[in-house]
């Protein structure tokens, strides 16, 4: 596919992110007005509330946007979703005789505030990324039993907090925790000292389902991506994870990009998931190609420092795809809910400037890297700014997400000692 054209000049740049083959969904507000939907077409949002209130856009079915969130429009189903871009796309095409109508309706993507675009129902996290799980599992129980027994059979997750997911910009304070380190007999209760980011995408799960969905079912019902940073407390997670998975450690918050990139807008850049080791069960082949070829990299900035980029990947390193976790989450009967979030799992290539994790990056705090500034990383520290970027790039345009940036700030006093 080629670039479409759009009467907003801007969106026609081959590098800009939101071009009008992308028109992603976020929530914006502009001074101390309400929060409500918008669509991004070049360096400009369209006011979706308004557009519904001025009849530009009139689906049939009733207000969609007059709650400052994108659930009530998955809520409607595909059907919908399609009817919604090409009406999105007939009135923001270049030559589109009703310009003069939807001009007034555009503000400034500069004066926006950018909010959560969505309600988040669920969030669960996957660990589905073969060179991270690896990796890891090196680390810490040797190259021979890297990978445990059932990693090769089935998206391995656990459910996370919906209630500590946080749009881009948001700053994220350090946590406290139980730590302990190897030469200590008991544990003490201090500010993570190992704390990292993990490079991931978000799956946005549009329509619901009750009882067990196909691949093929679970890839239509998914509504669109996000990227995603599912911060992570080391040394908390080392302490507790044992025998039930990490708890406190992925609860301090997770960083979400303010633009919902929709499935229809990735569909050209579908790819095909690596080779298999094992063959995976029926219930969770692919069928087509659906994995996305996506550039992903990761940006730290030191406190008043510019930023260096300290990784480079691609989401086709991902050995299951979102719609394999979306069909392995339901094999329960576990329902799932407009508005479920799922984390892909780290994201890293084959070589070390591919890592999405500085666990991965400075191998366990071994080997520190060094920044552009000069600065050495193992983890995070504090005032450090990590900024995530992703773009699918096609004939003569991009596809953007906006950046998933965030700021870690010190831990407060102990909060048990007042």
């Amino acid at each position: 596919m080629t670039l479409m054209k759009s009467w907003v000049a801007s969106a026609n740049a081959p590098d800009h992110p939101f071009p009008l083959n992308n028109l992603p969904y976020g929530v914006f507000s502009i001074g101390d007005g309400d929060p409500r939907c918008g669509v991004a077409i070049g360096d400009m949002i369209l006011d979706c509330r308004e557009a519904e209130e001025e009849g530009v856009i009139d689906m049939g079915t009733g207000p969609l946007f007059d709650v400052p969130f994108w659930n009530e429009v998955m809520e409607e189903g595909p059907e919908l979703w399609a009817r919604l871009r090409a009406r999105l796309t007939e009135i923001l095409a270049e030559g589109s005789p009703e310009r003069a109508a939807v001009e007034p309706l555009l503000t400034p993507a500069t004066d926006a505030v950018m909010h959560l675009p969505f309600l988040v129902a669920e969030f669960t996290d996957f660990y589905a990324g073969k060179h991270h799980a690896v990796n890891v599992g090196t680390m810490f129980r040797g190259a021979e039993n890297a990978l445990p027994p059932n990693w090769l059979h089935m998206p391995i997750g656990y459910n996370g907090r919906a209630s500590s997911v946080v749009v881009s910009g948001t700053p994220v304070r350090r946590p406290w925790g139980q730590l302990k380190s190897p030469d200590h007999d008991t544990p003490a209760f201090l500010p993570c000292r190992r704390f990292d980011l993990e490079l991931e995408m978000g799956a946005i799960v549009g329509s619901g389902s009750d009882g067990p969905v196909t691949v093929d079912e679970a890839d239509e019902m998914i509504f669109g991506y996000v990227l995603l940073n599912d911060w992570s407390a080391r040394d908390i997670q080392a302490w507790e994870y044992q025998p039930l998975g990490p708890f406190q450690a992925k609860a301090t918050a997770t960083t979400i990009s303010p633009w919902i990139v929709t499935a229809a807008a990735l569909d050209p850049f579908r790819t095909t998931c690596p080779a298999r080791e094992v063959e995976l069960l029926p219930h969770l082949r692919d069928t087509v190609p659906m994995l996305y070829d996506i550039d992903l990299w990761v940006s730290l900035a030191p406190l008043d420092k510019p930023a260096s980029i300290i990784t480079r990947t691609n989401y086709n390193e991902m050995y299951y795809s979102a719609a394999q976790q979306l069909a392995h989450h339901s094999t329960s009967g576990c329902p799932m809910n407009p508005g479920d979030l799922l984390g892909s799992g780290t994201v890293s290539g084959p070589e070390k400037g591919n890592r999405g994790s500085l666990l991965e990056l400075s191998w366990g705090g071994k080997e520190p890297i060094t920044l552009e500034t000069g600065d050495q990383r193992s983890f995070i520290e504090d005032g450090d700014t990590l900024i995530l970027h992703g773009a699918a790039r096609g004939d003569g345009y991009t596809i953007g997400f906006g950046d998933c940036t965030g700021q870690v700030i010190p831990a407060l006093e102990n909060p048990y000692e007042r």
